[in-house]
């Protein structure tokens, strides 16, 4: 198997184990049948009390109370494997789904309506909802979705057949894409085609990486990308030159970065760190987790942080110090597999 399909298998691995039930029971969980949580792959909010997950088999949620308790919220949505989640300027909800592609919502997840025209292709890593622009990273390139028509163009060529993990957009309209396997590309207004960072991501080994899971781009322009075993990298020159900078985290699976003015919080594989010092040192802030297999992390006001996990979702109202599990209505059961064979 080469890199790429290794990783693909590492993927689906933590993103299904909660959900297809990997684990082998014990014969205390056999005695006593407990009810599981579903993997939350995709978190997004609306205003102070509105939140939406999207798990990986099990569909939509939505929490109108902080997550305290959760309904479902699918109707419409034909993917039960959600992968991302963004919200729009108006209001909307835009959800990407594994196999049926983009979905929106307009009446606050009550129902939802598939807005697919012009995708070669449903898998859908990433959406970027920035000003009046919606972007999806898909597994044929990056896509934007016209206002005026509801149709989906590639934004420009280069991408065929890529497989883009993430995307950020600067202050100055350059568009980022974390892909697998071709690192990081950035197309700026005006240019031809993408152009792949040719200096690249190495690591302290001299070791680089390709396979970006995140991106963010702080105020100052400082872009962060998040690889799938690499760790974290910073670049403060519009992405010419990268350093790594997590050196110190225990672990280098990246799953989210997030800042705001008191650090940068980093999702990892195995828990949640913050750092003050631009990654010289890393704070665990794993208190009430009990699942460190963290999928996804956002920011909801000031201090008020949401973490999916592969088992269940949390909240924390001190800015990550301490997590309270949210998880009534979440509860899983069997899911269906992501693959039919024959």
């Amino acid at each position: 198997m080469n890199r790429f399909g290794i990783r693909l298998a590492f993927f689906l691995l933590c993103a299904g184990t909660a959900v297809l039930g990997f684990a082998e029971p014990g014969l205390s969980q056999i005695q006593q049948p407990v009810q599981e949580l579903t993997s939350i792959q995709a978190l997004t909010s609306v205003g102070n009390d509105l939140v939406y997950a999207g798990s990986f088999g099990h569909g939509l949620f939505r929490s109108e109370d902080r997550g305290a308790t959760w309904t479902r919220s699918g109707q419409g949505v034909t993917d039960p494997f959600i992968l991302t989640l963004t919200t729009g300027k108006d209001g909307a909800i835009y959800v990407g789904t594994f196999r049926g592609g983009v979905f929106r919502s307009r009446d606050r997840g009550k129902s939802w309506q598939a807005i697919n025209s012009g995708l070669k292709r449903q898998e859908i890593k990433a959406l970027l909802a920035v000003g009046d622009a919606v972007y999806a990273g898909t597994a044929d390139g990056v896509y934007r979705l016209s206002a005026a028509t509801d149709r989906w163009s590639v934004v420009t060529t280069g991408l065929d057949d890529i497989l883009v993990h993430a995307l950020a957009l600067s202050s100055d309209g350059t568009l980022f894409a974390g892909t697998s396997g071709k690192g990081i590309v950035r197309f700026k207004a005006q240019s031809t085609g993408w152009v792949r960072q040719q200096q690249g991501l190495k690591d302290h080994e001299g070791m680089t990486e390709n396979f970006i899971r995140v991106l963010t781009i702080d105020p100052e322009g400082g872009i962060y990308a998040g690889t799938f075993d690499g760790g974290v990298f910073r670049s403060v020159d519009g992405g010419v030159t990268w350093r790594p900078i997590s050196r110190a985290l225990p672990n280098d699976s990246i799953r989210g970065i997030l800042f705001n003015s008191r650090g940068l919080f980093v999702a990892t594989g195995h828990g949640i760190f913050k750092t003050t010092d631009k990654g010289r040192q890393w704070v665990p802030l794993n208190k009430g987790l009990t699942s460190m297999a963290i999928q996804v992390l956002i920011e909801s006001g000031a201090g008020v942080l949401y973490a999916g996990t592969s088992d269940g979702a949390f909240r924390s109202d001190d800015d990550g110090r301490t997590w309270n599990p949210i998880n009534q209505g979440l509860e899983g059961g069997e899911a269906p597999a992501p693959f039919h064979f024959r």
